[in-house]
């Protein structure tokens, strides 16, 4: 072994290893395995946390926005970290809040978009009282 570090904020170790036949030198990082996030989903039903489908709806609400694929990994760790803390085998709705709370903080147009279909909106009296909301619970933006 070369080097050996801490990588990814504490959560992984990287390591330089080299070849002792052909002096090659090689990277591996070392991870915690942890267990698997099962969502209870509203019919009682169970079924692995993923990722990729949070982060494509998620994506769905982003699309033409200044929300950046590295934006949408960082939203995808904090609510699976979220989830984590929470509960062993969080709800449907515990994933939908998390993801709303995160969006909250990103992006007001984004967090709208993905409201209207988590919270299943019909009208835009719908959309007004979600605005209220909005507008009660962030800070005025400042202006250049």
């Amino acid at each position: 072994m070369v080097d050996s570090r801490i990588s990814d904020e504490g959560a992984a170790i990287r390591r330089r290893r080299e070849c002792l036949g052909c002096s090659r030198r090689f990277t591996t990082f070392e991870r915690v395995e942890e267990q698997p996030l099962w969502v209870v989903k509203r019919s009682g039903q169970r079924e692995p946390f993923d990722r990729a489908k949070l982060i494509a709806g998620v994506q769905a609400a982003c699309k033409n926005r200044p929300v950046t694929d590295e934006m949408l990994q960082d939203l995808a760790s904090h609510v699976e970290e979220a989830l984590r803390a929470a509960a062993p085998e969080p709800s449907s709705q515990q994933v939908g809040v998390s993801v709303l709370e995160q969006l909250k903080a990103l992006d007001d147009v984004a967090y709208l978009r993905f409201a209207s279909v988590y919270k299943g909106f019909e009208d835009a009296g719908d959309f007004q009282r979600e605005v209220g909301l909005l507008i009660k619970t962030t800070e005025p933006k400042q202006r250049a």
